[in-house]
């Protein structure tokens, strides 16, 4: 490596990282997932395009890997617990029972349609029974919907990826012997230490940041980052599934009203952007174009029975005990996108040189991009059709804290989007703790100091000065006005009516 190769390749990641950034603004407009777009990119630069010759299959692993970290640590940083709460029961158990299902469907497909031998048949059956947090995530921005769904759709999403890779990594080992009781304790112990360790990290991180003023704002987002990523190595390193790891202590993080929370999340979209972007196009690259013909047939035979068979009989079965109508199960059932998390888990048998495994790879490539063209930009169209949006939910104020280290305080700022229902709420009936005060409204980028009968508008941006003591109850009691409006109860537990009145 020299300075000149440095700068050609700086070069080159400039214009591919720009292109990209392009694209996602194009995806935007005609509802495709993006990492098609990125996909073809890596396709283009790869050797029947530019003539870039990439095949190290371990190395697209490795970066693979990392890649999924990151997605995963700002899944569960955007995530909000209030929304996924509810959900967590019917989301575990289909990202545990549903991909047992979902594996053993699609497998049988596999063996008796496509002719694979089982082994691989059932490796096919795990590396494509994980739903990708990325691709749901962006086609649910789309569409608005009950919050009991995407609750379920981004806890499941961020959960069965651990089950999955736990299952590839089993099938992926040629000297395999493990019986399937044996093989099912193994899983539900690395679960256990991922869990445990997620929610150590989780923890611990958030004790500290909240008590520990840093001297930059700057900081906040790299060591939450910094806490994911241990999450994940702790959890790894220990025997355990890191990537549940990472996203049980990123959720942790999210809802731990830190300081910055905004900036933060920000960052960690931006590099999960910087990550999405890298890894679609390396797979892209990796990808031998020669041998994606020969996979389409076997692709759409095996993604048919995932999509119409496997999926909505994991859905119905586990969702079985939850008295889901049948609506909702079938907007989850289509909505079990797949994206990068079954390419990159395609690499493992590659490198692990199983029976089957470069076919493999192609056909999931193949299935993946047939399948995000069909689920992606139709997934909008049936929820409208299934008539199950939700266009008057309610969006919580933005809270953005910076600790006032010498003055032993926080200050709060506080963003009021359109579909607040701070609208309308003078500044007394906020009913505020005494040691916290709105100082100043932004309105029409005019600032000024608000009086106890000013009324607050939508967009209008607050600054509110609150001690230590009771930073987080001003957080609550704000949030509570947001979702309720001025007849949310004291201190905001439930930020609705019907709670008990508040003190005088």
């Amino acid at each position: 490596m020299t300075v000149d190769r440095l700068n050609e390749l700086l070069f080159a990641g400039a214009l591919i990282l720009l292109l990209a950034v392009a694209a996602v603004r194009l995806t935007s407009r005609t509802g495709l997932p993006s990492l098609l777009l990125y996909l073809a990119i890596g396709i283009a630069l790869g050797e029947g395009g530019f003539g870039v010759d990439f095949s190290d299959a371990e190395l697209t692993q490795v970066i693979g890997y990392a890649a999924l970290v990151v997605i995963l640590a700002e899944g569960g940083l955007s995530t909000r617990w209030r929304d996924i709460r509810p959900a967590i029961p019917s989301a575990a158990v289909l990202a545990t029972l549903g991909v047992g299902v979902s594996v053993g469907v699609t497998a049988a497909a596999a063996h008796f349609l496509v002719g694979l031998a089982w082994t691989p048949a059932l490796l096919m059956g795990a590396v494509v029974s994980s739903t990708d947090a990325a691709a749901v995530f962006s086609v649910l921005r789309r569409v608005p919907l009950p919050r009991r769904l995407t609750g379920t759709l981004e806890a499941e999403s961020g959960f069965n990826d651990a089950p999955v890779i736990i299952l590839v990594v089993a099938f992926s080992d040629p000297h395999h012997t493990t019986t399937w009781y044996v093989l099912l304790g193994v899983m539900a112990l690395e679960l256990a230490i991922g869990l445990v360790i997620g929610l150590l990290v989780g923890r611990v991180g958030a004790l500290a940041l909240r008590h520990v003023a840093l001297p930059a704002s700057g900081l906040y987002p790299i060591a939450v980052l910094g806490f994911c990523v241990l999450a994940y190595a702790g959890g790894a390193l220990a025997h355990g599934s890191g990537f549940l790891a990472v996203y049980v202590a990123a959720l942790m993080l999210g809802n731990a009203g830190l300081p910055h929370g905004p900036a933060t999340r920000g960052f960690a979209d931006a590099v999960a952007w910087v990550a999405q972007i890298g890894l679609f196009v390396l797979l892209g690259l990796l990808v031998n174009t020669g041998a994606l013909w020969p996979a389409l047939v076997p692709a759409l035979v095996v993604g048919g029975v995932l999509t119409l068979v496997a999926r909505p009989l994991s859905v119905v079965l586990c969702l079985l005990p939850f008295r889901r109508g049948w609506r909702e199960q079938a907007l989850l059932s289509w909505a079990g996108l797949r994206g990068a998390v079954p390419i990159v888990l395609a690499i493992i048998p590659v490198v692990g040189g199983v029976e089957d495994s470069e076919r493999i790879f192609s056909i999931v490539f193949v299935l993946v991009v047939v399948y995000t063209l069909v689920q992606g930009p139709t997934l909008p169209w049936l929820a409208r059709r299934l008539r199950i949006t939700d266009d008057e939910q309610t969006v919580d104020v933005d809270i953005e804290s910076a600790p006032l280290d010498r003055l032993r305080g926080h200050l709060l700022s506080v963003a009021i989007p359109s579909a607040s229902r701070m609208h309308g709420v003078e500044v007394r009936e906020l009913r505020l703790p005494a040691q916290a005060a709105v100082t100043l409204v932004v309105r029409g980028g005019t600032s000024f100091v608000p009086e106890p009968s000013t009324a607050l508008r939508r967009g209008d941006e607050l600054l509110v000065i609150a001690t230590d003591e009771v930073r987080d109850a001003t957080e609550r009691r704000l949030l509570a006005v947001g979702r309720g409006g001025k007849l949310a109860g004291w201190l905001g537990q439930r930020g609705s009516t019907g709670l008990r009145r508040p003190r005088e």
